[in-house]
């Protein structure tokens, strides 16, 4: 007999209860709405406000950039703008400086006195002083400060050349023309000086700064006192001083050989040259492009100036000149030929189918003493050309 009792429970082999599990709770689908699609979740609050952040942190560089842009462009038009300004006032002080150079030949083409052209050579450095004055007071760009201390110079130079003149002539005394020449000349080489420096060390350098900092549309003006270096020439000017030494002499008296000498009056029409006579009639085809060439000789000793040609046309019955013009010729050298052309006449219809005379004259110079030979008369009959 076994000593286990059959109702013992072996808990070895006993099952535990079966347990359910509790109930989890179940997410409760709302119904759809009607109205339409489901609206997006919305993001976090954090993304939006880094979002935004961004969006203004992109329109600040927008700006930023854009500024950046802005003051360069104004910067660029500044700048163009104060060149232009300064070019702008150097123009006229250039202009008024070189004006003096015509001034300077006409003054010893005309002048026919040794004080008279003493009076145009210091009146020219009075106004080259005068631009030296209105230069002073410019305020170039920081970049041409050196470029404007030649325009200084230039000018400078200029007034000393012309009151070295002015001087020159002054303590002229007894030099012979040839001394005077020499003297007037060396002091005359200012006056190229001065060109070379404002075209070498103004014009120039101011050119290619303005280039290098891409300035355009601004030029720096040119300034050139002599155009033409023979009349400041020793020859040139010992040809002016003999003149006015001959013209000035103690007491007043003209001294040497002094006088013009008519050679021909020509007719001209296009290739057409018909020379008058004064011996015999001369049928002259009028035309619009007429043209009276006279040419006459300088047949004395010393160079003339500012001599004037007379050409007048009478007919016979008519009580005065039916035409009369004047023209003047500034210089001629001794020995040398001159010719004036005169056209433009306008001859009246009484000149036409009538005897006519042609009157030619070329003025008196000073200490001229022959004026058999100056002058002539031409008789003419003016006509249409035959081709009509």
């Amino acid at each position: 007999m076994s000593t286990f009792d059959d109702d013992t429970q072996l808990e070895f082999f006993d099952e535990p209860e079966t347990q359910e599990a509790p109930d989890r709770p179940r997410r409760r689908m709302r119904p759809r709405r009607p109205g339409g699609p489901r609206r997006p979740t919305q993001p976090p609050h954090g993304a939006v406000a880094l979002a935004r952040l961004a969006g203004f942190v992109a329109l600040a560089i927008a700006v930023v950039v854009g500024l950046v842009f802005w003051v360069g462009s104004c910067q660029g038009k500044s700048k163009h703008d104060e060149y232009k300004s300064y070019m702008d006032n150097v123009q006229p002080i250039a202009q008024n400086s070189a004006a003096a150079g015509t001034a300077l030949v006409n003054a010893l083409r005309s002048a026919k006195t040794v004080t008279a052209l003493h009076s145009k050579l210091e009146q020219g450095s009075r106004e080259q002083q005068q631009g030296y004055a209105a230069a002073l007071r410019l305020r170039p760009p920081a970049a041409l400060q050196a470029a404007h201390q030649q325009v200084l110079a230039a000018l400078q130079l200029r007034a000393i050349g012309l009151t070295g003149l002015a001087d020159s002539l002054a303590n002229a005394g007894d030099k012979t023309a040839s001394e005077e020449a020499s003297l007037l000349a060396k002091q005359a080489d200012l006056l190229t000086a001065s060109d070379i420096v404002w075209a070498q060390l103004f014009k120039l350098p101011a050119t290619q700064t303005m280039k290098a900092l891409g300035v355009k549309g601004v030029i720096a003006p040119p300034s050139q006192i002599v155009t033409n270096p023979e009349v400041i020439s020793p020859n040139s000017f010992g040809l002016v001083y003999a003149r006015l030494k001959s013209l000035n002499n103690a007491g007043g008296k003209v001294t040497g050989l002094h006088g013009s000498e008519l050679l021909s009056t020509t007719a001209v029409v296009g290739s057409s040259r018909q020379e008058l006579s004064t011996s015999t009639p001369t049928t002259v085809d009028v035309a619009a492009n007429l043209v009276f060439e006279v040419s006459f000789k300088n047949a004395g000793n010393f160079q003339e100036v500012n001599i004037p040609v007379t050409l007048a046309v009478t007919v016979v019955g008519a009580s005065k000149a039916v035409l009369a013009t004047t023209k003047h010729v500034p210089s001629v050298l001794s020995g040398h030929t001159a010719t004036v052309s005169f056209g433009n006449l306008n001859l009246p219809t009484s000149a036409f189918g009538a005897n006519a005379t042609v009157h030619v004259k070329v003025g008196k110079v000073p200490g001229e003493t022959n004026l058999d030979n100056n002058k002539a008369a031409y008789e003419v009959f003016f006509s249409l050309p035959s081709n009509g």
